[in-house]
């Protein structure tokens, strides 16, 4: 399934709690020779689909609600086209469950509200409080991250503060997180397949630029690179705002390999300010512009992963 706005649905959305299969999408799980594990072995061994059951509300009333969890983004065109889109996308599919999107950045929402007269979003903490006082009790967590980074660290957070303050709760997988170990699916594999890419032609290069963390999960973006030259994309190029790999770590590599064009694409769910600013932008420091300063054929496809209908 290469649609993206399905991928979300299917991978993310349809967790147990609402009893729709997440198969290949699961928790890791010990070996059953490991008898009474301690807390501390069951704490680290906690990936993939976070569930709680909450013991103590067993006969309270079953009132669905999916929260849908973003990092946000103030250019409201983009917002609509791809945040706001999943959103209904989920809420189709779901349509007895109350569909709300929080926005992990307080800086986005002061600057939505400024700009806008008002925000829509709130953050994750008050969506949960506001879900908790109109008595839904059970709440699937959707993290809209690309890989498990900071954000999705937030996510994991999010849900050991409030899991107990609920019937049942669930945290979904960001849309890179299995790699294919452990009889778990390739994430990574299916994300870099749906990637509606150019085709390949001799002297062109295609930059994706991700975002990057300081985060350990920086590592995925070699992953990526990994999966991409295993379907035989060696003119794709992946390197990160603030992470590694970095744009300078690719120009005199293209220049070796006597790359000519360069197309230049967000490997982000939204087309937000680093894309048109960061990448796409006029100023001296922009990536367009210090390419083309390097000799470089410079265009821009701005197209970001919540756009793709592959």
């Amino acid at each position: 399934m290469r649609n993206w706005k399905k991928f979300l649905v299917m991978s993310l959305a349809c967790t147990s709690l609402l009893g729709v299969s997440a198969t290949g999408h699961g928790a890791y799980k010990l070996n059953d020779e490991v008898a009474n594990p301690p807390a501390a072995l069951q704490m680290a061994t906690q990936i993939g689909m976070l569930e709680y059951t909450n013991p103590a509300m067993r006969s309270a009333v079953n009132k669905d609600a999916i929260v849908i969890l973003s990092f946000g983004t103030t250019f409201k065109d983009t917002r609509a086209k791809t945040i706001d889109a999943t959103a209904r996308a989920i809420q189709n599919a779901h349509k007895g469950a109350k569909v709300v999107t929080a926005f992990t950045s307080h800086i986005v929402i002061k600057h939505i509200t400024e700009n806008e007269g008002s925000c829509p979003y709130m953050t994750p903490e008050e969506t949960l409080d506001q879900l908790k006082r109109e008595g839904y009790t059970r709440i699937a967590l959707v993290p809209l991250a690309i890989v498990p980074g900071m954000e999705y660290k937030y996510d994991v957070a999010l849900f050991h503060e409030y899991k107990s303050q609920f019937k049942k709760m669930t945290l979904a997988t960001p849309l890179m997180y299995w790699q294919g170990q452990e009889d778990q699916p390739d994430d990574v594999l299916d994300a870099m397949s749906s990637l509606d890419l150019p085709a390949y032609k001799k002297g062109t290069a295609i930059l994706l630029m991700a975002h990057g963390t300081p985060d350990p999960s920086n590592a995925y973006y070699s992953v990526m690179q990994a999966k991409l030259k295993a379907l035989k994309r060696n003119d794709v190029h992946i390197y990160t705002v603030e992470g590694w790999p970095s744009l300078n770590d690719w120009t005199g590599k293209l220049k070796m390999h006597k790359v000519e064009n360069i197309i230049l694409m967000p490997l982000m769910l939204v087309a937000g300010d680093h894309a048109n600013n960061d990448m796409a932008g006029d100023e001296e420091d922009s990536h367009k512009s210090i390419l083309e300063r390097e000799g470089f054929k410079v265009s821009v496809r701005m197209k970001p992963l919540g756009e793709n209908r592959k």
